[in-house]
């Protein structure tokens, strides 16, 4: 699948001016991009809140990833913002479907993530009902984290829920896994810190590609 995968900047921050920066960046070289929400109910931290975002670029698809217990709390917000897909999480105190309404309503895809300790097979409403699942393999509200790679056992069990699923995988990307991703049936890979760290972000956007699309072992 290595051509097919798409490789997604990411950006979690608290701070206006990086997220002004990394935004402004990320749109000059990607054409998806995903913005990490939380508001300390699933994190330690909070990143800066949806309410502070302006507005988005219309040229560009934007995932809005919302690590958030109550969806309810936000919902206005990201209706406003109008993403390409917004994803909540399987974990949350809410039940979903009416969320999902919504975001389809106002023509948004809808997403569902996927604590390391939730097992597919728990949410299988949500799998057959949304668009996009996010396999999340990291630190939760961090970058820079380790991927933890049993994850990838989740992909054939979502597979088999829902097999036209866009399937997306959260944590620990970087030059040495992104192409063991890329081939496991993965259609998306958010990268944090290996792209937000570097000296040259459109430069090391562009190894993961190209890192993303080889075969074989060498």
């Amino acid at each position: 699948m290595g051509e097919d995968v798409y490789i997604v900047p990411t950006i979690l921050t608290n701070n206006p001016q990086v997220f002004a920066t990394e935004l402004q960046d990320y749109s000059q070289f990607a054409k998806r991009i995903q913005i990490d929400l939380m508001d300390g109910t699933f994190t330690a931290d909070k990143s800066l809140p949806e309410s502070a975002i302006a507005g988005l670029p219309q040229d560009i698809d934007f995932d809005l990833h919302l690590m958030s217990a109550r969806p309810s709390d936000h919902l206005a917000h990201l209706l406003r913002l109008k993403p390409s897909l917004c994803i909540l999480h399987a974990e949350a105190s809410e039940d979903l479907s009416p969320f999902f309404a919504e975001f389809k309503k106002a023509g948004i895809k809808t997403g569902l993530a996927l604590l390391p300790g939730t097992y597919p097979g728990q949410v299988k409403s949500y799998i057959e009902a949304v668009d996009h699942v996010l396999v999340f393999a990291g630190a939760l509200g961090k970058q820079g984290g380790q991927a933890d790679l049993l994850q990838m056992e989740k992909i054939k069990l979502i597979r088999e829920i829902n097999p036209t699923i866009e399937i997306g995988w959260d944590g620990g990307a970087n030059l040495t896994n992104v192409r063991a991703l890329a081939h496991a049936d993965l259609n998306v890979i958010n990268v944090g810190s290996a792209i937000s760290k570097t000296q040259d972000p459109k430069a090391a956007y562009h190894q993961l590609i190209e890192e993303s699309k080889k075969r074989g072992i060498i």
